[in-house]
């Protein structure tokens, strides 16, 4: 990972993600929370595999993250095992406090990482 990457994710609480639309092939931008953990970012949609963007990754798993001025066009991997998922969810509950995960992210059956590099 650049230390452009490291330095524009340093401190954010949300990124800027950017997918291709399943139906319309156009480009939808949405702010999500994150959380970082090596070389990659861990990302949950709010209500898990229901998700419209989750969705679009699915057929199209090119994204793109953006976050102060930085941004990253990677590959999405969904993720749908649950231990993994689990880790993912612990660690935004790190992150945002787990009152606020429970408020935000009602359903936590998928994740998705994006390589940072």
């Amino acid at each position: 990972m650049t230390k452009a990457v490291r330095e524009a994710l340093d401190g954010a609480s949300e990124v800027e993600i950017t997918v291709t639309g399943r139906k319309t092939g156009r480009q939808i931008s949405h702010p999500v929370w994150f959380v970082q953990e090596e070389e990659s970012v861990f990302l949950v949609p709010i209500t898990g595999s229901d998700s419209q963007w989750y969705k679009n990754v699915r057929q199209t798993p090119m994204i793109q993250v953006s976050s102060n001025g930085m941004a990253l066009s990677s590959t999405a991997t969904p993720i749908t095992e649950p231990d993994r998922v689990s880790h993912v969810v612990e660690m935004f509950r790190d992150k945002y406090g787990a009152d606020q995960v429970e408020a935000h992210y009602p359903k936590h059956d998928v994740a998705v990482q994006v390589s940072l590099m």
